[in-house]
């Protein structure tokens, strides 16, 4: 079963480090560079899961999630927020809003495949 993942960052490292970790067969990714494009590319895809950086222009990452939760076919899709902040107000913001996980930057591939695998498989 391949997963689809869409990835949400404005950093094109970052995006090309998420379809660097995720380049096998298990994972099919899409990107989009703020939350704004992430809510245009959502509209022609249905991912098994999202990551979503925080700070972004246009349209922040709480901004993405809430939008993300405001539509009944994403209610349940897994969000994992991928973030430089720790900060435990800023995870609980993330949670309330309606991620599934969070993951620090900069991140292990291998545990960004294990926290997909275990949310949309």
């Amino acid at each position: 079963m391949t997963i689809e993942v869409l990835a949400v960052d404005d950093s094109r490292t970052m995006r090309n480090m998420i379809k660097m970790a995720l380049n096998t067969d298990d994972f099919d990714v899409h990107t989009a560079d703020d939350g704004q494009h992430g809510l245009e590319v959502l509209a022609g895809i249905a991912p098994d899961a999202i990551i979503t950086d925080i700070n972004m222009p246009r349209m922040d990452g709480f901004q993405f999630i809430d939008a993300v939760r405001d539509q009944d076919k994403h209610r349940a899709t897994p969000i994992l927020v991928l973030t430089t902040e720790s900060a435990p107000e800023l995870k609980m913001k993330a949670r309330d809003a309606g991620a599934t996980g969070w993951i620090v930057k900069p991140f292990d591939p291998t545990k960004l495949i294990k926290a997909l695998q275990m949310v949309a498989g």
